[in-house]
């Protein structure tokens, strides 16, 4: 990364980053066993798209690659970022610990994850300024005087606890993709302004830039942010056990097989004017 920024403008080196997309979606289901749904194939293939158009906007005779840029300047885009993503993935995570949530796809993780890692290019393009002439300690002395390694620091710390805790519970092939479009999209419109990289002045290159970062924000907030819920098994018929034919009590004798209380059989008309079930009156005792 360092070598890219040194090299190229911030857009082109987003383009060249996001090209292990593509590696990602081919692996993602031979090697995880992920199956994304139809509609986020289409919207991945958009962001694609989208990307792609940035990167043909990138007319290398007409750019000019950017240097230093002014600390006060830098820190007033990354703090508030910084502050945003850790909110939105706090926010996401209470969500997430709910008994009865609905299950997230990672929409919210990504783009959490993908402001961090958008400072974090930041601080990289600011840090591959400092990299230039003098020796080795006036280089290291330019640089930890510097704002850009604290950011690499909590940056690489924070993104990296957010992104396996996200990834425990989000499919990969959805979220990598979202946090890297966020982090390229954050860091070539931030970025551009920043370090002092000018827009294409041609109308195509402008119409292709400006066109491809709207087509990518729009796709990320279309796409929904809760999977499908899963559906319910049906239950099974509950198979009676032997336990439960041991507690069932007896069925009673049927009419024709009525007994008296010594278990033999009872003779109905021995005892005119009662009926079947009833038996001969018990004699009183008395004292």
């Amino acid at each position: 990364q360092l070598v890219v920024y040194r090299t190229l403008p911030i857009a082109a080196a987003q383009g060249i980053f996001v090209s292990g997309l593509v590696l990602l979606l081919l692996l993602s289901s031979a090697v995880l066993g992920e199956r994304p749904t139809g509609r986020e194939r289409r919207a991945l293939g958009t962001v694609l798209v989208a990307l792609l158009m940035v990167v043909a906007s990138v007319r290398e005779e007409d750019e000019v690659v950017g240097g230093a840029a002014p600390w006060g300047l830098v820190l007033l885009v990354s703090v508030p970022t910084l502050a945003t993503g850790v909110a939105l993935y706090a926010q996401v995570e209470r969500r997430a610990r709910r008994r009865h949530r609905v299950p997230t796809n990672g929409i919210g993780y990504g783009v959490a994850v993908g402001l961090l890692y958008g400072v974090s290019s930041l601080a990289v393009k600011g840090a591959a300024g400092r990299l230039t002439g003098g020796g080795a300690a006036e280089v290291a002395r330019a640089l930890l005087g510097s704002p850009y390694p604290y950011l690499l620091l909590f940056t690489a710390g924070a993104g990296l606890v957010m992104s396996q805790t996200a990834l425990q519970r989000c499919r990969a092939s959805l979220l990598v993709p979202v946090c890297t479009t966020v982090t390229a999209l954050f860091t070539a419109v931030a970025g551009t302004p920043v370090f002092g990289e000018r827009l294409p002045e041609d109308p195509l290159p402008l119409f292709l830039r400006v066109a491809g970062t709207a087509l990518a924000l729009s796709v990320l907030l279309a796409m929904p942010r809760h999977d499908a819920p899963a559906p319910a098994d049906t239950p099974l018929p509950a198979v009676p056990t032997r336990a439960a034919h041991r507690r069932t009590p007896p069925c009673p004798p049927p009419n024709d097989e009525e007994t008296d209380g010594n278990g033999s059989r009872r003779d109905p008309a021995a005892h005119p004017g009662l009926s079947p079930r009833q038996g001969p009156a018990r004699p009183v005792r008395r004292p």
